[in-house]
């Protein structure tokens, strides 16, 4: 079986190092990476890694040749020094950019990674950038766009963010109260989302697919069979 080719934009990040590793030793996968920088790699990976600044993107997500575009790009408005304006040029601008440049080269299947609770009304200017981001992203006429919506995520950063350090060792326990409606607003770890992201890619329905905690889940045992 020819292998599905994915082009994963945001390749250095928690999120996507754990879908590259994920792959490895996976026939039925190819990870081609766009990033600004070289990354490390973990062992038996065998992958493209094209690296450029952000305005080189769209001609190496063209390169890429890829059938399915992953997009795992996101910070905090702390990382961007409580600058709002940087935040919104990543986690909107950027993510919705990539998408174009999926749409102008042919690509037409996008799996995002946003976040539970995003709303375009939302109080929270975070939740509303990324709610915005979502709204956009729909708007370009993909043919499929899966839209993944975890909570807090748990796993090894390359950059220290002593705040979620924290949340990650209380996840866990605030965890066993979430229940129902509630679930999804669970911590799930790093490597459950780059499961899921390759699950994702090889479905081929067309349509617009919100995952939260549980669907995230369905979508890795669909893909088990």
């Amino acid at each position: 079986m020819k292998p599905v080719r994915i082009c994963l934009v945001g390749a250095t990040g928690l999120t996507g190092a754990r879908v590259i590793a994920q792959a490895v030793g996976r026939p039925d996968v190819r990870i081609v990476g766009v990033a600004r920088r070289e990354a490390g790699l973990p062992p038996g990976a065998r992958m493209e890694m094209l690296v450029a600044d952000p305005s080189g993107w769209p001609d190496a997500i063209a390169a890429s040749r890829a059938k399915v575009l992953a997009c795992a790009l996101g910070t905090t408005i702390a990382a961007e020094g409580h600058d709002r304006d940087a935040f919104r040029a990543i986690d909107h601008d950027l993510v919705v950019a990539c998408g174009r440049a999926a749409k102008a080269a042919g690509i037409g299947h996008m799996i995002v990674v946003s976040s539970v609770g995003a709303d375009r009304a939302s109080r929270s200017f975070y939740l509303r950038v990324k709610g915005e981001m979502e709204d956009a992203l729909a708007r370009l006429g993909l043919t499929r766009l899966d839209i993944l919506r975890p909570g807090l995520l748990r796993g090894p950063r390359a950059e220290r963010r002593p705040a979620e350090r924290l949340a990650m060792l209380a996840g866990p326990a605030a965890d066993l109260v979430l229940h129902g409606r509630l679930r999804r607003f669970r911590s799930i770890r790093a490597d459950t989302v780059a499961q899921a992201i390759l699950a994702l890619a090889k479905e081929k329905a067309g349509g617009r697919f919100v995952h939260e905690y549980d669907a995230m889940l369905r979508a890795i045992r669909r893909a088990r069979g």
